[in-house]
């Protein structure tokens, strides 16, 4: 066989999986349910640009965050690494049931968990302890205020744990910092290290014969390590412009409220009635990947209006897809209340 036919027999067995940026522009040119708008992509690529102007939108955001572990700390990125092994599916189908840790919600609330049981002595971040961690001790280091909440899925966390300790300690001498030594300085040999050695990782799904990818916690991953060390040191990546946005259920209400997105009538009148999405259905994978899509046109022409405007001052590499992830999500928590006639996509899932 020439190596032309092996590759083509090889194609026929094993279906290729496109990378999130790709993905999302295949999403977006086939999808049927979620539509992009340039005008509310302009209008959104100009709200980036102010950010950038007073400094809302930075790379140092990460680290201001008390909750967050801050590079000085000996085990910060096996900190992170835990955080985003868990960083999913937090929403609760009443808000009046919302799982709350030290009156935080959502992530922060896990953030606030995992701290918590730092200080209380409980070795949380290492995983040689974690790889056997039991229900019982995890769902006392996510108990909640009220003790009557639960995180949701917390069967599918302790396993991601077991899962994730168990690869660290056998093959990477029980630390995630050997995996981001092994990458090279480089965000996709580590984004591909971790989806192939961490299955919990592995977020793909098949779309019209295709197999996309959205890898939504192991992007945040490797962008908290690059967000974290302010892009040195050991979050020193060459090529951090790999990463896409973190396509969840929160940043597509946000790219909604702007006019970037648009959901068709029917797909919208589905998520005003709480109607959860099955994962892997058409409607989420459209919605996950025009999200990644809009961000690109966004970043992208964000980056030529600080090029036409020199006087700016401004790098245009100071604007990725991680920044603008972080601004569209903090915007969404700072205005909850203008935002909440818009529906977010409910999808119970371990990866986003």
């Amino acid at each position: 066989l020439t190596a032309s036919k092996y590759l083509r027999l090889f194609k026929l067995f094993v279906k290729m999986v496109l990378m999130p940026r790709e993905s999302g522009k295949l999403i977006s040119k086939l999808a049927k349910n979620v539509f992009i708008e340039e005008e509310g992509v302009k209008s959104l690529a100009c709200e980036v640009l102010e950010g950038l102007k007073d400094r809302t939108i930075s790379i140092e955001n990460f680290s201001q965050s008390e909750l967050h572990p801050n590079s000085g700390h000996f085990k910060a990125i096996d900190w992170i690494c835990v955080l985003d092994t868990l960083n999913f599916s937090f929403w609760s189908p009443s808000s009046d049931n919302k799982w709350k840790v030290n009156g935080h919600t959502g992530y922060f609330a896990l953030c606030s968990a995992v701290k918590r049981a730092i200080d209380e002595g409980i070795p949380i971040i290492d995983p040689n302890y974690y790889a056997t961690i039991t229900k019982e001790v995890l769902a006392r280091v996510l108990r909640a205020d009220s003790g009557a909440e639960t995180i949701p899925l917390l069967d599918k966390r302790v396993q991601n744990l077991q899962q994730v300790g168990k690869v660290l300690v056998d093959k990477y001498n029980g630390t995630f910092v050997e995996c981001v030594k092994a990458s090279q300085y480089s965000a996709e040999k580590l984004l591909k290290l971790i989806v192939n050695e961490f299955e919990c990782f592995r977020d793909e799904a098949d779309f019209y014969g295709h197999r996309v990818s959205f890898y939504k916690r192991a992007q945040i991953l490797v962008g908290d390590i690059w967000a974290c060390y302010k892009g040195k040191d050991l979050g020193e990546f060459n090529d951090i412009d790999i990463i896409t946005m973190f396509a969840d259920y929160r940043i597509p209400q946000v790219l909604l409220h702007f006019g970037a997105m648009r959901y068709s009538n029917p797909l919208l009148s589905t998520l005003q009635t709480g109607t959860e999405l099955t994962p892997g259905c058409i409607e989420e994978i459209e919605i996950r990947g025009c999200s990644i899509e809009v961000i690109e046109r966004v970043v992208d022409r964000v980056r030529n209006l600080i090029k036409q405007y020199p006087n700016l001052n401004i790098n245009p590499f100071s604007c990725n897809s991680i920044v603008v992830d972080h601004f569209l999500w903090d915007y969404r928590r700072k205005n909850a209340e203008k935002l909440e006639s818009i529906p977010f996509h409910r999808t119970r899932s371990i990866y986003y």
